[in-house]
């Protein structure tokens, strides 16, 4: 079909110059037998360019092989024509008109060696972009990951610093504390290998290390959870929030003898979703920035961020609260888990 439509769209000026119908036959003969010398074109292009690496080599066996091709079908032409009575002229009494058709023949077969090697390209870039698609994807994974494992030991030897502060003194405080430990080490390894959890989940994990911390603290930690119902299935970053929280219970409420509350709240906002870890604690100390921050949990939450919501899509803020205290406040694209890849909470 698309041979014909071709030799259709050039035998269009004949035909209004009153060439009639033989000269649309003729003309679609022609571009039919382009049709079917084409995979022997194809053919011989794969193998020559598989052979000759150097454009000037590639392009001289071309020319050694071309010219064969558009013999044989200018021969297969001309015969064909001649039978079927659309030539004018004899073409074999008068091989001066078969010199004109090779010329012209060269130019078609030079058209699709052309159109053939930028299809290969055409192919080749598409496979090249995937490579490096592939490349970068494996490369945000590993970066994320290593980020990852960065915040699970800093979270592990703060806690088991906790709980070895009481077992001593207080070895039933200390079994507590080992107790929701190990209730978060599981919830932890449920989620290793996703970097994303649903923020439903993420708080369920919460509720662990929020009950660990009302063991060691007791009445002077005061928590509040308040989540809005469409944002609960929203996708975050797995293991986002527990280093938010643990700067405001260690740096804030633990650095009072009243102790404090804490507040994680989130909320839609148009397109997105907006997470705030409020504390009420002592505050930031003097001149203190994100960019001189030196704590793991800021310095690595801000990069896994920055890794996974590029060209700004993200932000994420950490300043002193209005009402006194901290506030570290997260804006992220507001897309929902599916629910069968949410995780399930552990009792």
């Amino acid at each position: 079909m698309a041979w014909t439509a071709i030799g259709g769209v050039f035998a269009l000026p004949d035909i209004l110059r009153g060439g009639g119908y033989n000269a649309l036959f003729s003309i679609i003969i022609n571009w039919w037998l382009w049709g079917a010398l084409t995979p022997l074109i194809k053919s011989l292009d794969d193998r020559l360019s598989a052979t000759f690496k150097r454009p000037v080599q590639l392009l001289a066996a071309h020319a050694a092989c071309g010219l064969p091709v558009t013999v044989l079908y200018v021969a297969a032409a001309a015969a064909l024509e001649d039978c079927l009575g659309l030539l004018p002229w004899n073409p074999w009494t008068e091989p001066i008109g078969l010199l004109d058709w090779l010329y012209w023949a060269l130019l078609v077969y030079c058209i699709i060696l052309g159109a053939l090697t930028g299809l290969r390209y055409y192919r080749r870039a598409l496979v090249d972009e995937l490579q490096i698609e592939r490349l970068k994807r494996g490369f945000l994974e590993a970066q994320l990951n290593a980020l990852r494992t960065q915040l699970d030991p800093h979270f592990l030897f703060n806690t088991l610093n906790g709980i070895s502060a009481c077992v001593e003194h207080e070895p039933r405080l200390a079994r507590k504390m080992i107790e929701h430990l190990g209730d978060l080490l599981r919830f932890s390894l449920d989620t290793r290998n996703r970097q994303e959890v649903a923020l439903a989940d993420e708080l369920a994990f919460l509720e662990h290390y929020f009950a660990l911390h009302r063991v060691r603290f007791g009445e002077r930690l005061s928590i509040a959870v308040s989540v809005m119902p469409e944002v609960k299935h929203a996708r975050i970053p797995s293991l986002l929030l527990q280093p938010l929280v643990e700067n405001a219970i260690e740096h804030g409420i633990a650095q009072r003898v009243s102790g404090g509350r804490v507040t994680v709240s989130a909320r839609r906002v148009d397109d997105r979703v907006e997470i705030r870890v409020i504390d009420d604690g002592v505050g930031l100390p003097p001149g203190w920035t994100m960019a001189r921050a030196q704590g793991v949990g800021i310095s690595v939450t801000r990069d896994r961020l920055l890794a996974m919501y590029p060209s700004g899509a993200s932000t994420f803020h950490v300043m002193p609260h209005a009402d006194g205290g901290t506030e570290a406040n997260i804006v992220l694209p507001l897309a929902l888990m599916r629910e069968d890849m949410h995780a399930r909470p552990i009792g």
